[in-house]
């Protein structure tokens, strides 16, 4: 502390009073303890104003509310599989299933209750499943899930599954020669083993149970790990190959994994070996424990799929082939976009379209197709008689019809050759229709109401309008004679209308039916009778 200076004061006997020094000194500490009380006073003021709360008192000022906070309900989608897994129904379930995950939902139910079905098309669903990322796949088993549907519950997230629902049973089978169904050799079924294992390990299911499914000659038991208590379930195969087997301590054998049977358990044992994650007995049940919204959209079967389902049953193969191919003949007896070529492009548009969509064709066999029709026209109107035009375009169009009711070139297997043959046995039944049906309609075509004027039917002459009644007139018996026997190789005419290249030709006094040697006519030009042929009548344009 500065001290300030010492001003002229009267002296006064030390003695008797103290000096002006010790006076000032006795006020300046007096003035530091009157500081410092009011410090310590005030710092005592600010210290019991702020309350102190231990953790204990500042949880209960804290705001109550009653009960856990839920969480916002999740979105979700019901995809039904409850058919055998073919090309069909396959390429269906895909379909249906990318359009679930283009919804941006939470997550994705496949309602199954299936038998399985060929391993090509359920690897291919599997696969889609384990590619999903961001929305959690859920199998909800009702009653069965075997073979293939079995493995494509192992692909989802989770499993649920009713009580005495049933998984598993996954082996493969092919038919032989004799038409009898048999077990894969071991080539065969172990890529599906292998696969079994992967997905259920990657779900973090026993990949051993899951191998199981597929391979009826391995043992499965229960195993304690000796050091930490772990539980795994191992084969007898693995055993013999573990180089730890003395950590582990080997228990019974599991009751559904024994010797020449497959894996098999209801909905109840497989929670308790970990194959599912919980046995409920409803969709709400289910959607509860999720924390799902309801009620859950289902993306059922629409008028689309039964459609394409009708057009890819055989009858109705068969039947759109006939009618395909007889409306082209008759649009090839008259060409020009006519109802013939309309009902032929409706026709063979819904074989291809339900075949697109159901999985089994391609612009390729569309291409086929449309080459073999091309040859065929060039073989009939450019290239005379009938050669290797005409045949490659017929093999062309066998073979696309066939392509397209299938997924493979070349058969690989029993199961592929039975179905090539089922293929072939279809198509060719509907060439056989074709050539009834043609064989009818060019006897009777006429008789039947509105298709009588889709033929060609000799003309009766006439007399002109306002032709003179003269003694050179037209005697009865001409009269009745129909035009094509009337006119001759060199007579020269008029069409009528255009020629297409079929169509009316225009001689004297009467009319007859005629076509040209391929080329279009315009109406009103000068034709000449160039050849005849019973009742066809060739002519060409006059130069």
């Amino acid at each position: 502390m500065f001290r300030a200076p010492l001003r002229d004061a009267p002296s006064h006997n030390l003695a008797d009073q103290p000096s002006s020094d010790q006076r000032r000194s006795v006020r300046r500490t007096s003035l530091r303890c009157l500081t410092w009380l009011l410090c310590l006073a005030l710092t005592g003021i600010a210290w019991t104003s702020t309350p102190i709360v231990d953790a204990d008192e500042a949880a209960q000022r804290e705001p109550v509310v009653d009960g856990p906070q839920e969480e916002p309900k999740r979105s979700a989608v019901v995809i039904p599989l409850h058919t055998d897994i073919n090309p069909l129904s396959g390429e269906q379930l895909i379909r249906k299933f990318k359009s679930a995950v283009e919804m941006d939902v939470d997550v994705i139910i496949l309602d199954i209750n299936s038998p399985g079905g060929m391993v090509y098309y359920t690897f291919q669903i599997m696969d889609l499943i384990l590619a999903t990322k961001d929305v959690e796949t859920v199998a909800y088993i009702r009653n069965d899930a075997i073979s293939g549907a079995a493995l494509v519950s192992l692909a989802c997230d989770k499993i649920y599954m009713d009580p005495s629902a049933r998984m598993g049973d996954a082996g493969v089978i092919e038919m032989g020669g004799d038409g009898a169904w048999r077990y894969v050799e071991a080539k065969g079924r172990s890529v599906v083993a292998q696969k079994a294992r992967d997905t259920a390990e990657r779900n973090g299911r026993s990949p051993t149970l899951a191998e199981k499914m597929t391979d009826k000659d391995m043992v499965v038991f229960r195993a304690v790990n000796k050091n930490d208590g772990t539980v795994r379930y191992i084969s007898d195969k693995e055993w013999d190959s573990m180089p730890d087997t003395d950590a582990w301590e080997r228990g019974n054998n599991i009751r559904e994994a024994g010797k020449e049977m497959f894996f098999i358990a209801n909905g109840k044992r497989c929670v308790e070996l970990g194959m599912a994650n919980q046995t409920v007995d409803s969709l709400d049940e289910l959607a509860t424990d999720l924390n799902l919204q309801t009620p859950i959209q289902v993306l059922d079967y629409t008028a689309t799929d039964t459609a394409i389902t009708i057009l890819n049953s055989r009858p109705v193969t068969i039947l759109l082939l006939i009618i395909g191919m007889i409306a082209l003949v008759f649009e090839f007896s008259a060409p020009g976009m006519g109802i013939g070529g309309l009902t032929s492009i409706l026709c063979f548009g819904l074989f291809f379209w339900s075949r697109f969509l159901g999985g089994t064709a391609g612009w390729f066999e569309v291409t086929l197709f449309v080459l073999g029709v091309a040859f065929i026209v060039l073989e009939i109107f450019v290239i005379p008689g009938f050669g290797v035009a005409g045949l490659g375009g017929f093999g062309l169009v066998l073979t696309s019809l066939v392509l397209a009711s299938q997924r493979f070139l070349v058969p690989r297997n029993g199961d592929d050759l039975t179905k090539l043959g089922w293929d072939v046995l279809t198509v060719m039944g509907a060439f056989v229709g074709f050539l009834i049906a043609m064989l009818f309609l060019a006897k009777y075509i006429g008789d039947i109401p509105g298709l009588g004027r889709l033929t060609l039917k000799p003309q009766v002459a006439f007399a002109g309008i306002g032709a003179e009644d003269t003694d050179e007139s037209f005697d009865e018996p001409d009269l009745s004679m129909p035009g094509w026997q009337r006119v001759q190789v060199g007579d020269e005419g008029v069409a009528v209308g255009a020629l297409r290249p079929g169509g009316k030709m225009s001689v004297d006094d009467f009319t007859v039916d005629v076509v040209t040697e391929g080329d279009y006519v315009d109406s009103g030009m000068a034709v000449r009778v160039i050849a005849k042929q019973g009742t066809k009548i060739v002519v060409r344009v006059v130069a």
